[in-house]
């Protein structure tokens, strides 16, 4: 299939993103319906979603894995990626905010921000994506327009700017005010399929008014043309007001927010006018920026198919069928069925092989994708979350997409002779779809141990390793993945690698100093040599002999973290010294130095937020407490319900939610996310078994 491709100018790659629960897979279901691409409402009760394909999303629903799906409204074309709500499939977030240009934000009329939707803000904002936001579900007891509007602002510290009001609230609300045209929109029909446009009915009148006035003066107070126009009291038309809105929109000085009931079918049209009117199109996000891979200067190309090739690798998916499958975002030029291109980590041609438009697991051959589009192609072998692929003639590195360490462990066992034999290639292929899960063989036990970002990711893991790879295995209980990391400096740690053979010998001698680095900072290496006391062709060597024993702490084994290790001096000898001999040296320095620096466990603290009950919240404090949780403060929900803030080490929630339940009598709900990684006080380190002074 080679259609006609749609200018660049025309082109809306955009993200759903949200806390779990609010909405957004329910509301890319009317999109798609909307916009003719599904000929019936899907619903995640019924398990008849389009983009939530999985078995797992199906039985559990909940949204796993990005999809990824093609739409036209109103003569653009919108790439659209509904992602997880779940934290422990935030990078799955993380790799469609890169690749994205704008986003829609869902939230819910009941609750409005929520743990998570601060943890997508705040990786939107990394990203720098413009985004629009959406409060669904006004149906809903305790919808509050404006006090969702207030948290945006308070929570998210951003600029909400209302384009819309409700008509009425919880059951009885029928539609939305458009305060730029003051017109009533409702719909009659069940299926939300036809718009009814009608005057604002009295009671409402003044109220929206009103709120049409503000909204002019915040677009204005960020365009000086139209505030000069606005303080003459001039008349200011409603084109005039949507192109000063997107201009404030794209630099993301602003943020327009519309309402509805995707459940409901009330309120989608709109938002798609609203993707189309406000978020970015490629041209608007302007050129890419990269480096070059050999001589790391700075280089730039156009959002234009007469560019050379640059696109970047967002997604791998390993299909049981189709075989491996990558996802693709070009940047310039354009990606052609059979062309060779450069991937810069191998720096070899690769060939590319069948190109394809996605629609979730559906999908239609293509032969080329042009600047600025999204599309996936099958039958690349090498080729890796996070890969570039560009012109051979004009090569070009652009940046990765970083993802979080995993947080959570747990040992399995194959089941029988027949998993022991396939579990490898099978952890290979996961490891390879998701860039937060590990798998790694324990060197003492030979135990194989996999690595998450919660309970719940590595369930769906071992669900996906029985279902899609067919093998079975039998697990051991979680726990925690600590760190470790140094209390005090450490001055001339030494290590010496000497060894006599009948021939040439071994002869590696380093000497580290370590220092202690703040919070975040991971390992820095840093050579200080003067005087070639250890030769230029072994400092490699060296630095690589400190990472990889830096992976294994000497406490527990865990990887340490957050700490400067700088190289000082050393010696070689003229014919035994090897690239090897200052690798193992090195390793037994850093050895040295973590045990003289008083080495210490840094365990992963979780932000967490507990609904519960008013009745109960002494008792659901008291069971944090118990836990070690700090608490931040408590806040009103809707339905008399209490929101409690907190910081708890993760691993003090494993079982917590049963614990809840039991205290709230079914009421109670949590959320977390990881906050950051803190020390593990000494009584806990003594209850873990390890001996502290």
């Amino acid at each position: 299939m080679s259609a006609k491709p749609t200018p660049i100018e025309k082109l809306r790659n955009i993200g759903l993103i949200a806390h779990i629960d609010a909405g957004k897979t329910t509301t890319t279901e009317r999109f798609l319906y909307y916009a003719g691409r599904t000929h019936q409402l899907g619903s995640v009760d019924n398990g008849t979603t389009v983009t939530d394909w999985m078995d797992q999303e199906r039985e559990r629903g909940i949204t796993i894995v990005d999809a990824a799906v093609t739409a036209f409204w109103n003569d653009h074309q919108i790439n659209l990626i509904d992602t997880p709500g779940h934290i422990d499939f935030t990078a799955e977030v993380q790799r469609a905010l890169r690749v994205l240009d704008g986003a829609v934000v869902v939230f819910d009329a009941s609750q409005g921000v929520e743990p998570q939707s601060e943890t997508v803000w705040r990786q939107a904002d990394k990203y720098g994506v413009p985004r629009l936001c959406f409060i669904n579900k006004m149906d809903r007891l305790g919808a509050d327009f404006q006090q969702s509007l207030d948290s945006i602002k308070a929570r998210l510290g951003a600029n909400p700017v209302a384009l819309q009001l409700p008509l009425g609230f919880e059951s009885d609300f029928e539609g939305v005010i458009d305060l730029l045209d003051m017109k009533a929109i409702r719909w009659r029909d069940e299926l939300g399929a036809h718009r009814d446009y009608g005057e604002i009915p009295e009671s409402h009148l003044k109220t929206a008014e009103s709120a049409r006035a503000d909204l002019i003066e915040q677009i204005a107070e960020q365009d000086d043309l139209l505030l000069a126009r606005w303080l003459e009291g001039a008349e200011i038309e409603c084109d005039e007001i949507r192109d000063a809105l997107r201009r404030a929109t794209l630099s993301s000085k602003i943020v327009p927010v519309l309402c509805g009931s995707s459940l409901r079918n009330k309120g989608v049209q709109p938002l798609l006018d609203a993707v189309i009117d406000y978020l970015p199109s490629p041209l608007d996000i302007g050129n890419i920026t990269g480096r070059h891979p050999d001589t790391e200067n700075p280089v730039e190309r156009q959002s234009e198919d007469d560019a050379p090739l640059s696109a970047l690798l967002f997604k791998t998916v390993t299909d049981p069928y189709a075989g491996r499958l990558c996802y693709v975002r070009v940047y310039s030029g354009v990606l052609k069925s059979g062309a060779t291109v450069l991937n810069p980590r191998y720096g070899r041609p690769q060939r590319v092989g069948r190109l394809e438009r996605m629609y979730a697991e559906h999908r239609d051959d293509i032969t080329e994708v042009h600047a600025g589009d999204i599309a996936a192609l099958l039958g690349m072998k090498e080729a890796y979350t996070g890969d570039t692929l560009c012109d051979p003639h004009h090569p070009m590195l652009l940046e990765p997409i970083d993802f979080p360490d995993p947080v959570i462990k747990i040992t399995v066992t194959p089941v029988t002779a027949q998993d022991h034999e396939r579990i490898g290639e099978a952890l290979t292929h996961l490891a390879e779809d998701d860039p937060t899960f590990k798998a790694e063989t324990e060197e003492e036990t030979g135990q194989t141990i996999l690595s998450g970002m919660g309970e719940l990711h590595l369930e769906v893991l071992l669900e996906k390793l029985k279902r899609e790879q067919g093998v079975n295995v039998r697990t051991g209980k979680p726990k925690v993945a600590y760190k470790e990391t140094i209390t005090r400096p450490v001055e001339r740690a030494e290590g010496r690698f000497i060894r006599q053979t009948g021939g040439h010998g071994h002869y590696g001698h380093v000497v580290i100093n370590l220092t202690p680095a703040d919070a975040g900072q991971g390992l820095q290496v840093d050579n200080r040599l003067t005087g070639g006391a250890i030769p230029t062709e072994f400092v490699s060597a060296v630095e690589s002999g400190i990472r990889e024993a830096a992976n294994s702490g000497i406490i527990g084994g865990y990887p340490v973290t957050d700490i400067k290790v700088t190289i000082v001096d050393g010696s070689a000898h003229a014919t035994d010294s090897n690239p090897l001999a200052f690798k193992i040296a090195a390793g037994m320095a850093l050895r040295e130095g973590l045990s003289k620096g008083r080495s210490i466990f840094l365990e992963p603290v979780v932000s967490c937020e507990v609904i519960t009950p008013e009745e109960n919240l002494g008792e659901v404090l008291g069971q944090l407490t118990g836990r070690r949780a700090e608490v931040e403060g408590v806040g009103d929900r809707p339905g008399q319900l209490k929101a409690i803030r907190n910081h708890v080490p993760l691993s003090e929630m494993f079982g917590y939610a049963t614990e809840l339940r039991s205290a709230t009598h079914g009421r109670g709900a949590f959320s977390m996310e990881l906050d950051h990684f803190a020390p593990v006080p000494a009584e806990v380190m003594r209850r873990l078994g390890f001996n502290v002074g």
